[in-house]
């Protein structure tokens, strides 16, 4: 028959028992204590949500039916903003192989390489697509290029670092057989570890083409052009049925790219 734990044993128990259930409050207080101080700077004012709801009602009332009568513009603003994300992506790509590389602690061999890359990536990761075209606006001017810098620079940081994750993933068998049987760094990359990962990272770049034709969307708010720049211009004007035929646009072009890139997902992996 078991027996309760008696003596200094039980004393204890019972003191890890009342640290656990501190640490635990601690935990929650903590967490409840920082909302709470979300919410203050972030303004969350449920008031003003529910007194703007009417006005809000009335817009979306004034959208129907959508004025599609300029559907030629909306379908070239369109393609200036697939064809930003899609250079865009490509620009990040070619800048994301070499650093990729540099980011990864299996395919280079010093810290000096490595951690200044990996600084450089949070630094392109960490300022969005949406301020480097407002910052290329006034470097280049109005237009698609300021956007097509901006989708670039960022997704080069992104990418960078989402593909260096995936090759110090990969096994490392291969590559170590290639060292040892006296093939260059270079080499074991090329022909051992990149094989490996070639569908991951055609994956990932995929992915993050995905998101650059949804972010490219409103890159035209800065002026980088797009179909975001007739987006403002329209509720700039409290157009709202033109508004409501740019989104259904937008979200037919965002949908098919998706899906096509979904299906190309499908088949590398």
């Amino acid at each position: 028959m078991n027996r309760a734990p008696s003596g200094p044993w039980a004393d204890l128990g019972v003191a890890r028992s009342t640290a656990a259930r501190l640490r635990f409050a601690t935990i929650v207080v903590g967490i409840v204590a920082f909302y709470v101080i979300c919410l203050h700077f972030a303004d969350v004012d449920l008031g003003k949500l529910w007194s703007g709801l009417p006005r809000l009602a009335k817009w979306v009332g004034r959208s129907f039916p959508p004025n599609f009568s300029e559907l030629d513009i909306f379908l070239r603003r369109a393609a200036e903003t697939l064809a930003m994300a899609t250079i865009g992506t490509t620009v990040g790509v070619a800048l994301a192989a070499p650093l990729c590389v540099l980011a990864a602690r299996n395919t280079v061999a010093s810290s000096w390489l490595y951690t200044p890359t990996r600084w450089l990536l949070n630094c392109l990761r960490g300022v969005d697509s949406f301020v480097f075209a407002l910052i290329f606006v006034a470097a280049v001017g109005l237009g698609p290029f300021a956007g097509v810098l901006g989708v670039g620079l960022h997704s080069a940081g992104s990418l960078a670092k989402l593909w260096s994750e995936a090759i110090e993933a990969v096994e490392p068998g291969p590559s170590e057989a290639a060292l040892m049987s006296g093939a260059s760094r270079l080499k074991v990359i090329l022909y051992a570890l990149f094989p490996d990962v070639v569908p991951t990272l055609t994956s990932i770049a995929l992915y993050v083409f995905e998101f650059n034709v949804r972010s490219a969307t409103v890159l035209g708010i800065v002026g980088a052009g797009g179909i975001g720049q007739e987006l403002k211009n329209s509720v700039d004007l409290l157009l709202f049925d033109r508004v409501l035929a740019i989104i259904v646009v937008i979200l037919v072009m965002v949908t098919a790219i998706d899906q096509m890139s979904a299906w190309c997902r499908r088949r590398l992996l």
